[in-house]
């Protein structure tokens, strides 16, 4: 009976200290506490609920100001420092919260600037206090030993290295997500952007993989649907077309080839800003069956290649005779035979690094 007792003596023990630990941490020991803060500003983001215009705003913002200022007082009240410096963890924490504050917004509160700026702002932070000095009443300015200055300037020029990388990764992020055709090109050579998948050719096996460190040129998906849009364009437009009028097309095939690339590159990549970069030519050559007409598709983007590289497709243009009977006039009495075009395109497009094939 008395183990009994002992064992309902200490759970009563062990939830009172619970409940005592959370009475002090959520009921202030004084009107003037960081617990005073915190609640002003749940108080006001609730009321900021039920307001509406500039009143809204207006209690919001002081909102986010109680909430900063009561964040700020209970992490420097016993400061954890970041390991291997004098940074306290609180001054992170309300450094991320004035980021947010400041360079956030209502459809997206942590945006790439907040994240930016968060290590900058919370280095400034860490660096107030040491020219602030007196007491809770009355405080004034002053200028910290050479000691302290060196440390803070060491502080804040690490922080801002670092808001500066993260700057970058988001640039380059940007760059690869408007510029998708970037992410084919060969980096070997760059100090920035390391691929940690090795791009593999098409039916490529682990016997058959090339044994130099050289990095395999992939084709530009985007390049590709571009020669595929234009391929079908030009397949309805001379596919048992008489033969006379395909020759006069062909004649001026990059003004029209031109005129289809346009439309394609408008539909198929109008979400990229890379649209720019890309441009349609067509060459035509004389074979002995006909014509034959190459898709060229050519990025006049950034590349690892001085002369960069261009994307074709080739199509065999060649007449047929096909027989059509006159009108009102039976086939086995008169027989009128036409020459139309038939065409016959490429399945893959061809990757070719340098310029183009001049115009002839």
């Amino acid at each position: 009976m008395q183990t009994l007792f002992k064992d309902v003596l200490g759970f009563l023990k062990f939830f009172v200290g619970i409940y005592e630990g959370v009475r002090k941490l959520l009921i202030p020991p004084k009107a003037y506490s960081w617990q005073t803060f915190i609640y002003l500003s749940v108080f006001s983001w609730t009321l900021s609920f039920l307001a509406v215009g500039y009143v809204k705003s207006l209690i919001a913002f002081l909102g986010w100001l109680f909430l900063i200022a009561g964040t700020a007082w209970y992490t420097t009240d016993d400061p954890l420092r970041v390991p291997g410096t004098f940074m306290p963890v609180g001054a992170v924490i309300t450094g991320f919260l004035v980021s947010v504050f400041a360079f956030g917004n209502q459809e997206d509160v942590i945006t790439p600037r907040t994240i930016i700026l968060w290590p900058t702002i919370s280095a400034i932070i860490t660096a107030i206090p040491d020219f602030i000095e007196g007491t809770d009443i009355k405080t004034t300015a002053k200028l910290p030993k050479p000691e302290v200055r060196e440390r803070i300037i060491v502080l804040v020029a690490s922080c801002m290295l670092i808001s500066c990388w993260i700057q970058f990764y988001f640039l380059m992020d940007n760059w690869l997500t408007q510029y998708p055709s970037l992410l084919t090109d060969n980096f070997n050579r760059s100090t920035f952007v390391v691929r940690i998948v090795e791009p593999v050719e098409p039916g490529t096996t682990d016997e058959t993989k090339p044994e130099t460190k050289e990095e395999i040129q992939k084709i530009p998906e985007n390049g590709v649907a571009i020669l595929d849009g234009i391929q079908i364009q030009v397949e309805q437009t001379l596919n048992n077309t008489p033969w006379s009028q395909v020759e006069k097309w062909l004649i001026d095939a990059t003004p029209e080839v031109q005129k289809l690339g346009n439309q394609v590159i408008k539909q198929k990549l109008g979400q990229y800003e890379e649209r720019e970069l890309w441009r349609v030519e067509a060459r035509v050559a004389n074979i002995k069956s006909g014509y034959r007409l190459d898709l060229l598709s050519i990025w006049t983007g950034p590349s690892s290649n001085p002369k960069g590289y261009y994307l074709q497709k080739s199509c065999r243009i060649e007449p047929i005779a096909v027989s059509a009977r006159t009108s009102r006039i039976p086939l086995s009495e008169v027989e009128e035979r036409n020459t139309v075009a038939e065409i016959e395109c490429d399945r893959l497009s061809k990757f070719i690094a340098g310029d183009p094939p001049a115009q002839r």
